[in-house]
């Protein structure tokens, strides 16, 4: 979530995708439509998602050294992993999802009572859009700062359904923990002290996002969320239970779809990992594709670092062999470069890249 609001800009005419589903099923506006090098292909890659790591929190938390170095393994071969055991309620899941989507069918005209301003990040609608002629993404979005309190603007928190804003506050604070764990046996596995990066972070930064895509009767036309990493340190996506399969990520140049396994949750390593590791771990790249018949819903949660807080590569990944790949700067600045900036690949990470001309951090 941007830390300050930017200027007004001209976005032109955004359909909504649940509207165009409804009304008018079989046509799909100019604006979805990719270029051919965009769109995306029914090709089987040649990694299958049963390679995708699992990481059992449960064993985590009991000191498992095998299990910490799968998890290392995962960050460092796939920046990316789904964790089971992960101690996050079923019950919750459930809730937090039912609330997801007895908001998204409200009538158009209740959820436009929260309708993301353009150029920022927060409300409904949809994001990372910055002129009239950018493409858009098959996605309805709805996102809201969650932590800490400045973050929050309460606008945009529903009053409908009656339950959304008790259970995003249970919820966010489940996954906080789940973040907190997660970091603390990541720098165990690097050879660290367990409170490294918390301590490095300061009171993190939280942020959650609900992602509808309905059915696209043209799915080999369109993206539902453009290829992107994320500027966070973690994210973490719960995906909608009997959605379909949908996020992609990118591994070895290849797209790899990732099946959902009952219950786990999504991780993937973001920007401020690969930044602060001096590139060992690297964020992913992902996206998501839409389906003829079945829609999908993602709930995904941001975790990063306080936006008064100065990051670049830590002292432990940097030496002669490893010089500094980037360098320091403000987390807040990078968080409004993040969200100023359409989903484009990893671009957004140029921001921290050190030019060639320098050699240290």
């Amino acid at each position: 979530m941007a830390p300050v609001p930017i200027s007004p800009i001209k976005v032109g005419h955004i359909d909504d995708v649940q509207e165009l589903r409804k009304f008018k099923p079989n046509i799909i506006p100019e604006r979805f439509i990719r270029d051919i090098q965009e769109r995306p292909t029914p090709a089987t890659p040649l990694i299958s998602s049963s390679d995708i790591p699992t990481i059992d929190l449960s064993k985590l938390l009991k000191g498992n050294k095998d299990e910490i170095l799968q998890l290392t393994t995962a960050c460092e071969e796939w920046g990316f992993f789904q964790v089971i055991n992960h101690g996050i309620a079923l019950n919750l899941l459930e809730n937090i999802e039912g609330q997801a989507m007895e908001f998204f069918r409200l009538p158009l005209e209740e959820k436009q009572k929260y309708a993301m301003v353009p150029g920022t990040v927060q409300g409904y609608g949809q994001a990372f859009v910055f002129s009239e002629h950018q493409k858009l993404d098959w996605c309805n979005m709805f996102a809201l700062g969650v932590i800490p309190d400045f973050l929050r603007n309460p606008l945009f928190w529903p009053k409908k359904p009656a339950n959304f804003s008790n259970t995003v506050e249970i919820y966010s604070k489940e996954v906080r923990k789940l973040c907190k764990n997660l970091l603390k046996y990541i720098a165990l596995g690097l050879g660290l002290k367990e409170d490294l990066f918390e301590e490095a972070f300061g009171v993190a930064v939280q942020a959650i996002r609900m992602n509808y895509y309905p059915p696209c009767s043209r799915p080999d036309l369109v993206l539902g969320l453009s290829p992107h990493s994320d500027g966070s340190a973690l994210t973490v996506l719960q995906q909608g239970k009997g959605s379909s399969v949908g996020l992609q990520i990118l591994k070895d140049g290849k797209w790899v779809p990732v099946q959902p396994i009952p219950n786990a949750l999504v991780i993937n390593i973001g920007d401020t990992m690969e930044v602060v590791t001096n590139g060992r771990y690297k964020s992913v790249e992902h996206r998501a594709v839409t389906h003829k018949h079945t829609d999908r819903l993602s709930i995904v949660t941001f975790y990063a670092p306080s936006y008064d807080i100065e990051l670049g590569p830590m002292p432990e990944f940097v030496d002669k062999n490893n010089p500094c790949r980037y360098r320091r700067y403000n987390h807040g600045e990078y968080s409004k470069h993040y969200v100023t900036n359409k989903l484009q690949g990893k671009r957004t990470l140029e921001f921290a890249k050190i030019i060639p001309t320098k050699n240290s951090c």
